[in-house]
């Protein structure tokens, strides 16, 4: 009767821990931020899953392919130039003449190029910062409204034990383990629902660990 009663113990402490990990899980992923006071974000899945920079990186994608296609029609214009040179003998007057608008069209051509490069980097550069920075402010603003005094960057992906940089990103992650303290999906539907407020400006330059993206 003893070992009954013991086993019945045994039996009815684990189904108690066993239900408590259930509803634990069952609350969400960031269920115990709040209790313990930390939290973690996967920031890289964020970038991918923000509608709002999706969006803005769409829409670059869609002004870099109109603008590659303007300098591919520039670039065959000069192409034609060059083939129309080769009907002329060189150092007759007609040969120089091409040649010389060849060379100018060439040069315009790379100082256009040069500069729509650029400008595309700089615009993709301030995408990026805008991101970052509204990112930083929701993290912020979530783990205010959470008490939470600290947030850790982490990687959520599952690691390929055949792929060498997925090893290599597992050996070094900041974070090994984490026990349901995963705000990155109620971060992430602040983002998308709009409603993220301007940081504080008590707390302006108070950013969360590790919001680098990658």
């Amino acid at each position: 009767m003893r070992a009954l009663h013991l086993f019945s113990v045994v039996s009815f402490g684990l189904a108690s821990l066993a239900g408590q990990v259930v509803a634990q899980e069952a609350a969400g992923p960031s269920a115990n931020s709040a209790r313990y006071g930390y939290g973690v974000v996967d920031v890289t899945y964020i970038f991918k899953n923000y509608q709002q920079f999706n969006a803005q990186m769409e829409g670059m994608k869609t002004e870099m392919e109109a603008a590659d296609g303007q300098l591919k029609t520039e670039r065959d214009a000069v192409a034609e130039k060059e083939r129309m040179r080769e009907q002329y003998n060189p150092g007759s007057p007609e040969f120089k003449q091409i040649d010389e608008e060849v060379a100018r069209s060439k040069a315009e051509f790379q100082l256009k190029a040069a500069k729509i490069r650029r400008d595309f980097l700089e615009k993709e550069a301030h995408v990026y910062y805008q991101t970052y920075t509204e990112v930083s402010n929701a993290v912020q603003y979530y783990a205010q409204q959470h008490n939470i005094g600290m947030v850790l960057r982490f990687n959520g992906d599952n690691i390929d034990p055949n792929n060498r940089e997925d090893i290599l990103r597992a050996i070094n992650k900041p974070v090994v383990f984490q026990n349901n303290v995963d705000i990155t999906p109620d971060v992430l539907a602040l983002l998308n629902r709009g409603g993220t407020p301007a940081a504080s400006t008590a707390n302006r330059n108070v950013q969360p660990v590790g919001l680098q993206t990658r």
